[in-house]
């Protein structure tokens, strides 16, 4: 019997399509689901699934010359072995069907994907993957003309695979992303399962010395800023807390603090070992304190956010996106005022969770598609799926900002009539030297300023330092920090009107850490005033 083989698109409703499976469908049958009646698409199978089978024509001649030799032997014996051999050869030809449909279907039918073209490899960060990942796949894909595109679930838990119909592609072209934690992002890089790595914290100095042969992972070349997310802590939505210190919360998560103010116990939720958020969450809250043996750890961002919402003395932290229905905290530092997290909190990173999202590669990737997936991803297009999947895009936007009363008077002065840019500019470690994201900034403050109106607009530039030296010290490295931005503006045919430092007013974080001082050492823009 021919046939005709295909696979159902109707994947919202139609489990078939779901699942990938193939069709096989008669000749004269309708082409469609058996399910849903949805138009098939034909699967073009490759020659190389199953070799060609002996002609029956070969087959016949064999039996011919088998008959003769047994028709010498034996006359009487003619007509059995003509029934036999008749028999055989229908025999082979069911079993040759069967063997054939067998092969097809464990090589389609259960993951269709099998067929297809495998042009990306991701590995990492949950915080990434869960959904961000295959979005920017699926729009990756699209752009570069790929036609039903759509995502599926792998073959284990935290694995997707974004497949399309690709110009000029004779099977299906797919992106795989595997989404274990922030750690196998430089597993995975190291030992070549993936491409790209995908990671909700930075690369730490021993990762960064076991994967110097692809690079240097702190470097533009390899590390590239996704977008920003603020780690929420969360609560049950009717548990009175609405903000918290941070050494109030190292006190909770480390278990000194088992009770609410109410006498109930306090419930722990917390990420798995791998997440980056949790790496986070560990560098930034626990300060080198061991997570408390009765939080429950979850793998799940949603999952673990759903279970806070649901318990009265829940508390747990998760990523900005998966806030969902829970109630997040605002947080406070030493020295700082309580911020929620916001767009605008988190773009300029003063509030004190947030965090940086990386993709990191080779530095000279051997597939072209590494360089141009990441273009695609730190461009508008590719920003404005990181702003729909709920995370804070890397733009240079204008917000109205409340300035606090405590302010120095010259900058309340100052701002009165500016509105500020989502960008603050951040510097290396020790120096005066614009680090990877403030160097892309430059870029994305000229592109808003080139905007109808942005020409005749005054640039306002207020530098800040850690308190770390004197006050005299402090004021002058602000100012400087200000100046080289200034600098790199004016190179761009953009002039600043006002540069100002301020030393160590205004802290977003506290002195007392590393992590602190470096994001108190930056500088803001204002537009207009």
């Amino acid at each position: 019997m021919i046939t005709r083989i295909g696979i159902c698109l109707n994947r919202e409703k139609c489990p078939l399509a779901q699942r990938g499976e193939v069709i096989t469908v008669a000749l004269n049958d309708s082409f469609t689901c058996p399910l849903c009646n949805s138009v098939l698409k034909e699967v073009q199978l490759q020659k190389e699934v199953l070799p060609p089978p002996i002609p029956i024509e070969v087959q016949l001649q064999k039996g011919v010359q088998q008959q003769g030799k047994v028709e010498r032997q034996a006359g009487t014996q003619r007509r059995a072995i003509a029934v036999s051999l008749a028999a055989t050869i229908l025999i082979a030809i069911l079993a040759g069907t069967f063997i054939f449909r067998e092969k097809l279907v464990h090589a389609v039918g259960g993951r269709f994907e099998a067929h297809g073209k495998v042009l990306l490899r991701l590995a990492g960060s949950n915080t990434i993957g869960d959904k961000l990942g295959p979005a920017l796949a699926e729009a990756y894909l699209k752009a570069q003309g790929a036609t039903d595109v759509y995502t599926k679930n792998g073959s284990e838990p935290e694995v997707k695979i974004v497949l399309g119909d690709m110009p000029g592609s004779s099977r299906p072209v797919e992106i795989e992303i595997a989404a274990h934690g922030s750690a196998t992002a430089f597993t995975s890089l190291a030992d070549g399962s993936c491409e790209i790595g995908m990671a909700s914290r930075s690369v730490k100095s021993d990762e960064v010395a076991k994967l110097a042969a692809l690079g240097t992972m702190t470097e533009a070349t390899n590390e590239h800023i996704l977008g920003l997310d603020g780690i929420a802590i969360i609560a049950n939505p009717h548990n009175p807390l609405s903000e918290i210190s941070q050494d109030k919360l190292r006190s909770i998560f480390t278990g000194d603090t088992s009770k609410w103010d109410n006498g109930g116990t306090i419930h722990l939720y917390a990420r798995d070992d791998k997440s980056g958020t949790y790496d986070t969450f560990k560098n930034l809250v626990l300060a080198g304190k061991p997570l408390s043996k009765t939080a429950k750890r979850y793998e799940d961002s949603e999952a673990l956010s759903d279970a806070v919402a649901k318990d009265p003395d829940g508390i747990g932290f998760i990523g900005l996106p998966f806030i969902r229905n829970a109630k997040a905290l605002a947080i406070s530092d030493k020295g700082t005022k309580p911020l929620l997290p916001t767009g605008l909190t988190v773009a300029t990173e003063d509030y004190v969770l947030s965090r940086r999202l990386f993709l990191y590669t080779p530095a000279n990737p051997g597939n072209p598609r590494v360089s141009e997936f990441v273009h695609f991803a730190l461009s508008p297009a590719g920003q404005q799926v990181v702003a729909a999947n709920g995370f804070v895009p890397q733009t240079a936007e204008q917000m109205t900002q409340k300035v606090a009363l405590d302010a120095p008077p010259l900058y309340r002065s100052l701002t009165a009539k500016a509105q500020r840019m989502t960008t603050d500019f951040r510097f290396l470690a020790g120096k005066s030297q614009l680090d990877n994201r403030a160097i892309a900034d430059l870029d994305r403050v000229v592109a808003q300023l080139a905007k109808p109106g942005g020409s005749n607009v005054r640039i306002l530039l207020f530098g800040f330092s850690d308190s770390s030296g004197s006050q005299d010290a402090n004021q002058a490295l602000s100012l400087t920090r200000a100046r080289v931005v200034a600098g790199e503006l004016a190179r761009r045919g953009i002039p600043s009107s006002v540069v100002q430092g301020f030393g160590p007013a205004m802290p977003v974080a506290s002195n007392d850490t590393s992590q602190g001082r470096e994001k108190n050492r930056r500088v803001e823009i204002w537009i207009g005033g």
